[in-house]
């Protein structure tokens, strides 16, 4: 697949959100995302840029890191937790020839600023020493989003993203640093990734890895995600399309579907002796007084 890529300019790097915990910032370095996942939630802000195609057209703000320096020595900023790639990902391939996230985490070393870090890609572990760093200076969380163990399905619907086995050694890794270390199963995707024995295989790798906590959530179909994952169900499983419009009347599965399937996940989840509590460690290491 061929990218268009556009170099921008930006005015600010950080973007408040309405909610604060647990964390009330976005940074975003790149736009659009080459992991091409199928169901991704961000392709409405693709608008905002004059483009429809999130998966193809890629933008790199290159003044991101004089940017955001600007940003935190302002007498106005008081170190919240900033939220790296709640749009795109940080560590998408794009990354490795513009080379952004390490002079942001040497921003973030110097201003002792706590942050997240979702990612699908193991090209995170080249920036493992910044990242081991800033984790023995302030809170430090690491999550990867793992929906299934089937490798062959996971080509399917996150065509770019990095293998299973390398996301699971994400997690293995960073349990060598102070970094908080999470197992995101998302989203999960009725009549392809809710089987029991899917639960049974993540959370045991999971378990493996001694994670610090697992989250899971199902899909939701809403705006610009529900048409694009319709048709790619008709391109790759037509045979579920009518049982997806049926479960899917509005942007959420249906109640009596979740209900049985949390039913199952959290019994697995005790099962493998699994956390849920992700505020935990963020307790722990910045205090309870951080989060009013």
């Amino acid at each position: 697949m061929s990218f268009y890529i556009e170099e921008i300019k930006v005015k600010n790097a950080l973007n408040k959100l309405k909610r604060k915990i647990p964390y009330g910032w976005d940074l975003n370095i790149y736009r659009g995302c080459a992991h091409r996942c199928q169901y991704c939630y961000s392709r409405y802000s693709h608008q905002y840029l004059g483009s429809n195609d999130f998966d193809r057209d890629l933008f790199v703000k290159t003044n991101i890191v004089e940017t955001l320096e600007r940003e935190l020595q302002s007498p106005n900023w008081q170190g919240d937790i900033i939220n790296l790639g709640g749009v795109t990902d940080s560590y998408q391939p794009l990354e490795n020839s513009y080379q952004l996230m390490p002079q942001i985490l040497k921003l973030l070393i110097k201003y002792k600023n706590p942050i997240i870090i979702s990612t699908k890609s193991d090209l995170i572990l080249r920036d493992y020493h910044l990242i081991d760093k800033l984790s023995r200076l302030t809170y430090v969380n690491i999550a990867t989003s793992i929906i299934t163990t089937d490798e062959n399905l996971v080509k399917k619907i996150e065509p770019g993203a990095a293998a299973v086995k390398k996301r699971f050694r994400i997690l293995k890794e960073f349990h060598k640093s102070n970094v908080s270390r999470g197992l995101h199963v998302m989203p999960i995707i009725p009549f392809l990734t809710d089987r029991e024995e899917n639960f049974a295989s993540l959370f045991s790798r999971a378990e493996e890895a001694s994670v610090d906590y697992v989250l899971c959530g199902t899909l939701y179909l809403r705006g610009l995600t529900r048409p694009y994952f319709l048709s790619f169900l008709k391109r790759g499983f037509p045979e579920l399309l009518d049982k997806f419009n049926l479960l899917y009347k509005r942007g959420g599965a249906g109640k009596e579907y979740k209900q049985m399937l949390y039913q199952m996940v959290n019994r697995l989840r005790a099962k493998y002796h699994l956390s849920n509590n992700y505020m935990k460690p963020i307790r722990e290491k910045l205090g309870k007084s951080f989060l009013e």
